[in-house]
């Protein structure tokens, strides 16, 4: 079966209006502050530590990638949730 197509009976008129915008100055407030990234950029760091002590290929029984690095790596993980969970400092 067919569709049949149908038309409006009278034009469509579509009326665009321009509204004034109201651009805010204010800056824009970041959910975390300066010392949250320092701390999630050191986090990232001793993580990758982490990861560069547990890797190779000799000696794989050794204290170094068996207890240290997975310590490390523990504490690169805690490190960035305590940066993403501080909250900033109130500016006076």
């Amino acid at each position: 079966m067919a569709q049949k197509i149908t038309r409006p009976a009278t034009p469509v008129k579509t009326t665009a209006t321009k509204t004034a915008s109201v651009v805010d100055s204010k800056p824009a407030q970041f959910v975390f502050d300066r010392s949250n990234y320092t701390f999630l950029i050191i986090s990232a760091a001793v993580v990758a530590l982490g990861f560069v002590l547990m890797s190779g290929t000799t000696d794989i029984y050794s204290n170094t990638k068996i207890v240290v690095a997975p310590i490390v790596v523990l504490a690169g993980f805690a490190l960035g949730f305590f940066a993403i969970l501080k909250k900033p400092a109130p500016k006076a």
